[in-house]
């Protein structure tokens, strides 16, 4: 979609291509230009060809922030991941992404590495470019560094509300959320998946999952429904993020801590798929010997071989679901609800 401006001209650079060359190039005014840009239905269809062909000849670029100044809008939405490396993260923001783009705006995308001080680094720079939303994945991690001027500790949070900016925080449902919110509970996760793995006979169950809130959460979950039949976990937790390269470690570590293993609940599919490769390795027999669980159902869920049981999330969902709550923010619509819980599915296949 092409981003309607009151004005239009390129950042001056050396060398670079001005409105005023195209309009030349074209043999047409400065405005009749802007209004082939803007509003390309006002112009005929030879003005609009002789126009784009000029742009395209002169390889002209518009400057973005001119409109942006005079509509008090940037048209970007910032969205802060902690890993982009883990793919299930991945298609939420391409359907966010997608989703902006049909409404007008743009992505920018950046990266936490599970960090709360890269965190602040990441809000300073995206309020500083005047983000029109931001969407968050999860928790803040609210660690709270020192303000120079007014000798206050500010959290990160308290920065967010008082710039007054629309958030969206996706991929856990919170009970103070900054503002909107769209995901689901990683605590019913863990006790979702522990009730199936007990309901199935499994009482000694091991967890694989990263170091980090949501993991935590699925972990305490799982106890809690384990526990509760009488059962026992084991866990191994790891600095984020957790590739499927580290599975086959993991399960060595959860088979040291109980030899009696009788399954796994990881905390993606490519961990979980990346056990179901290490028990064949050791000859354990899936899901006879050992039960394995993943979350997100993934195409790999699908694919792998036993076919993974896991936990659908539906992150794409999520992702259209926050942009259009930004969205419904930004044009001032009534909004129905500050907070969705897209729920949690089981999904039962092979492995368990």
């Amino acid at each position: 979609m092409v981003q309607k401006m009151d004005t239009f001209d390129l950042v001056p650079l050396a060398g670079s291509t001005r409105m005023t060359d195209v309009a030349k190039a074209a043999g047409v005014s400065l405005v009749t230009v802007s209004r082939a840009i803007n509003h390309p239905d006002k112009v005929s269809s030879k003005t609009l060809i002789a126009v784009q062909q000029a742009i395209q000849q002169l390889g002209y670029v518009p400057n973005l922030m001119a409109g942006s100044l005079a509509s008090n809008r940037s048209f970007i939405i910032a969205a802060m991941v902690p890993t982009i490396s883990n793919l299930i993260f991945a298609e939420s923001i391409g359907t966010l992404s997608e989703t902006l783009i049909a409404a007008g705006y743009q992505l920018l995308l950046g990266q936490t590495n599970y960090n709360g001080n890269d965190e602040h680094r990441l809000v300073d720079a995206f309020l500083g470019r005047r983000v029109d939303g931001l969407v968050l994945m999860g928790k803040i991690q609210d660690t709270q560094p020192h303000d120079s001027e007014s000798g206050k500790l500010n959290s990160l949070t308290e920065r967010l509300l008082r710039a007054r900016l629309p958030v969206v925080q996706m991929w856990d449902l919170v009970s103070t959320p900054v503002d909107m919110q769209v995901g689901f509970s990683n605590l019913e996760a863990g006790r979702k998946a522990g009730t199936y793995l007990a309901d199935s006979g499994r009482r000694i169950v091991g967890f694989i999952g990263a170091d980090e809130s949501r993991s935590h959460a699925r972990l305490k979950g799982l106890k809690a429904a384990i526990e509760e039949r009488g059962g026992k976990v084991v866990a191994s937790l790891m600095p984020a993020p957790a590739g499927i390269e580290t599975s086959d470690a993991q399960l060595s570590k959860l088979l040291q801590q109980a030899s009696n293993l009788q399954a796994v609940f990881c905390n993606n599919d490519l961990l979980a798929t990346g056990v179901l490769f290490a028990c064949r390795k050791r000859g354990i027999d899936v899901p006879h010997q050992m039960a394995v669980m993943g979350l997100g159902d993934m195409p790999i869920a699908e694919a792998a071989c036993p076919r993974l049981t896991t936990l659908r999330v539906e992150p794409r969902r999520m992702g259209e679901i926050a942009a259009n709550l930004l969205m419904d923010r930004l044009s001032g619509k009534q909004m129905a609800s500050m907070s969705y819980d897209i729920g949690i599915e089981i999904i039962r296949r092979d492995s368990a």
